[in-house]
């Protein structure tokens, strides 16, 4: 697996009313990286013929993160199954390690003319699977 990361500090708009990292926040996040790792190992034609959809989110929350704490964000590609494809995203208190939360997103490739489902390339699954 091919992991990408990004690093970064918990701000006052990311939390909620116990002061605690809104989970629609989380959420953001998941998205943000995953289209973030899509867009820096795909070339800009790909993108424009290929597009993905959430189908499922699964997602646990272990911990909080609260004002001030380091994010990091890593994710990978679990596995591919046809249009379907499995990303991990594990979000943890950078300085203490702690995993805050984890989430297993089905993302299904569609063609970006027909919006209809598509195999995942075995060319684009190389670019992220070992």
């Amino acid at each position: 697996m091919k992991t990408y990361s990004q690093v970064f500090d918990v701000v006052p708009s990311d939390l909620d009313d116990l002061n605690h990292v809104n989970n629609i926040r989380y959420v953001e996040w998941i998205q943000d990286i995953s289209k973030k790792h899509w867009t820096h190992v795909t070339s800009e034609e790909t993108q424009k013929s290929m597009i993905w959809v959430v189908r499922n989110h699964n997602i646990t929350y272990h911990k909080s993160a609260v004002l001030g704490n380091t994010i990091l964000l890593n994710t990978y590609i679990k596995s591919n199954k046809g249009p379907i494809s499995t990303r991990v995203v594990e979000i943890k208190n950078k300085t203490t390690g702690e995993l805050l939360v984890k989430a297993a997103t089905e993302w299904c490739l569609l063609d970006a003319k027909t919006f209809r489902p598509k195999r995942v390339p075995s060319e684009i699954e190389a670019l992220f699977i070992d």
